[in-house]
């Protein structure tokens, strides 16, 4: 059985398919999608080619068997233990022929199979269309704090204690400064990111504040949506206030990859040549060489991080003044949990 389904019926599936290709899937797909591509990269490549250099009906051909090949494999692999009762929802690019044929071959199996309307073209559409108006719709309680000083366990906190979280840098897989990326793991691409963005405001309740963490414009690579910072830059405050051996603490602790290959740590201070003269960064690199965490990290956030931090926060937040202060006495989970439960009991 066979119907055509939009993005408010979503959550009516048991299970999303892309029948996409691994490359357009890499880019962006429906959060929580999976993808059993009908036509894999060099197999689209090839059938377009043919398309164009012999003739449409060639090109059918040869792509159905294909398509039917593939189709069968994964009814043989990845479907074969699903329930009678199973309800898969299908998409390829425009909702077309694509898509139109694993869900016909899925409804006759007997599995209740829908395609989505428009494919991830009218998806895309959507998320860009919501992107607009979603930020605007919530109560935003925006965490600030000076680098190192555990916005990203409080919001951890927060979460765990039932509140709402957006977790940009989580989302973005980036810590968001200069030395912010995760090793071993690379960005989403922009698109993705705003996938997840777009999935996150769809669950939220818009009666309930989401806590965020003051972010720039951009974190790493990835581009927060205007409408997001802009409502953020005009809601209430939460500020995290940590001495600098606290700060420094966290640092040496979640930047471990560094302590461990100053090599990679000199590089990425090379950077800041301009801002802070060769000679400021060749006495950073060497500290970092020599192992002297504590005076380098200390040096970092006085000297780099804390003017820019103050610069772009009283510039961008008019309410920082008015904001709740928390002064944890320390930076660990069990004192960020009690720092969520001072806020939530607000």
């Amino acid at each position: 059985m066979l119907k055509e389904a939009n993005l408010a019926q979503l959550d009516q599936f048991d299970e999303i398919i892309d029948v996409r290709t691994p490359s357009e899937f890499a880019e962006d797909h429906i959060p929580g999608a999976l993808n059993f591509p009908v036509l894999d990269d060099e197999q689209r490549i090839r059938i377009g080619t043919m398309y164009k250099q012999v003739s449409s009906f060639e090109a059918k051909k040869a792509g159905a068997a294909l398509v039917s090949r593939n189709i069968a494999r994964h009814l043989e692999q990845a479907f074969a233990d699903k329930p009678k009762n199973w309800r898969p929802l299908v998409y390829c690019w425009r909702g077309g022929k694509r898509s139109g044929s694993m869900a016909h071959v899925l409804g006759q199996v007997g599995w209740h199979s829908g395609q989505l309307g428009g494919g991830y073209k009218a998806y895309r559409r959507q998320v860009l269309e919501d992107l607009q108006i979603l930020p605007a719709r919530f109560q935003w309680r925006v965490v600030c704090g000076a680098t190192g000083s555990g916005k990203s366990r409080l919001l951890q906190a927060l979460h765990a204690a039932g509140a709402q979280v957006l977790d940009l840098e989580d989302l973005a897989n980036h810590r968001g400064s200069l030395l912010g990326n995760v090793p071993g793991t690379p960005q989403p691409g922009q698109k993705y990111f705003e996938s997840l963005i777009w999935s996150k405001l769809h669950g939220f309740d818009s009666a309930l504040p989401v806590y965020v963490e003051a972010e720039s414009k951009k974190i790493g690579n990835a581009r927060v949506p205007e409408t997001l910072i802009a409502a953020m830059w005009q809601s209430q405050c939460i500020r995290v206030e940590a001495s600098i051996a606290q700060r420094v603490e966290l640092l040496k602790e979640e930047y471990a990859h560094f302590l461990a290959d100053p090599d990679e740590l000199g590089k990425k201070l090379g950077f800041l040549t301009d801002l802070h003269g060769r000679e400021r960064i060749a006495r950073w690199q060497h500290m970092a060489q020599q192992g002297e965490w504590d005076t380098l990290v200390a040096e970092l956030l006085e000297q780099h991080y804390d003017p820019a931090y103050t610069r772009s926060t009283l510039k961008h937040y008019p309410r920082y003044s008015e904001a709740l202060i928390l002064q944890p006495q320390s930076l660990g989970m069990e004192a960020m949990q009690e720092a969520a439960r001072e806020i939530l009991r607000r």
